[in-house]
């Protein structure tokens, strides 16, 4: 009964703590199959074994297309690799800047990156641009994926 409690407890937290990092630079999906993973192993639900391979699948890729894709979305408008390392930094630092401060970190050092590498201004701001888009499509992945399982989960202990 306690196991069952903390198993229920810990897992929604990950769960919680692997949407809130869908957005932030944490590793979302894995954190929230782990929340998932958690539940199953209580007495409380049970998830049938197709599902939670599909799921592994998929956090699986949407974490690996979380690092490609703004590095697609660089180099499709025109950008290099100063500009992936640039939105990166700027993402971090962005971490301290608020809610929307790793949208326009991910951007401004994009930017940055691309002028250091001296891109004129327009070249730049398409490349930063790029790896703004990439990294909000990589957000949306990641949220939906993560709001799919906090769905499996209350739907097996409704």
């Amino acid at each position: 009964m306690v196991v069952d409690i903390l198993l229920l407890v810990f897992g929604f937290l990950a769960l919680v703590i692997g949407l809130i990092g869908a957005v932030l630079p944490l590793p979302g999906p894995p954190l929230s199959f782990l929340g998932l993973m958690m539940i199953h192993w209580s007495s409380r639900a049970e998830f049938d074994s197709t599902l939670l391979w599909t799921l592994a699948g998929l956090a699986l890729v949407v974490t690996i297309l979380d690092y490609l894709v703004p590095m697609w979305g660089v180099k499709r408008f025109g950008g290099s690799k100063a500009g992936m390392w640039g939105s990166t930094i700027g993402l971090i630092i962005g971490l301290f800047g608020g809610p929307f401060g790793i949208f326009i970190g991910a951007f401004i050092g994009g930017l940055i990156g691309e002028l250091l590498v001296g891109q004129d201004s327009k070249t730049a701001t398409r490349a930063a641009f790029g790896s703004f888009i990439g990294f909000l499509f990589g957000v949306l992945l990641k949220v939906i994926l993560c709001v799919v399982m906090i769905w499996h989960a209350i739907g097996a202990l409704i």
